[in-house]
């Protein structure tokens, strides 16, 4: 799998939005990523390893503890992809910016009120 499609697939599940979100504010370890969610360690442990295998996050080692921390490259990545779209969507709404501002003049020239 490409990363563009590693990292959508990672982003697709709500759960691991959330840890993301979580660790976009520091580090954490896995048992502190879990306490919001009503699941084992185990399966959260399962959502760490695809954000991990996607590059979105790394695990560090500090004596007993390991801290995730969000590795932001495939975000940036998954950004620049959206650019394009964003341009899309930018131009589309300031054609109908033009157009709506059209109408507006065309009520005030026949006399309508807005």
């Amino acid at each position: 799998m490409d990363p563009l499609s590693a990292t959508l697939s990672a982003l697709a599940d709500p759960t691991r939005r959330a840890i993301l979100a979580r660790l976009s504010t520091g580090e954490a370890s896995v048992s502190e990523l879990a306490e919001p969610f009503d699941m084992s360690l185990v399966a959260v442990s399962k959502h760490l390893k695809v954000l991990e295998k996607a590059g979105l996050i790394s695990k560090g080692r500090e004596a007993q503890w390991r801290p995730c921390r969000l590795e932001a490259e495939p975000l940036r990545r998954v950004d620049d992809w959206l650019e394009t779209y964003r341009r899309f969507w930018s131009e589309r709404l300031d054609r109908l910016e033009a157009y709506a501002a059209t109408l507006r003049a065309g009520r005030k020239d026949d006399g309508s009120s807005e």
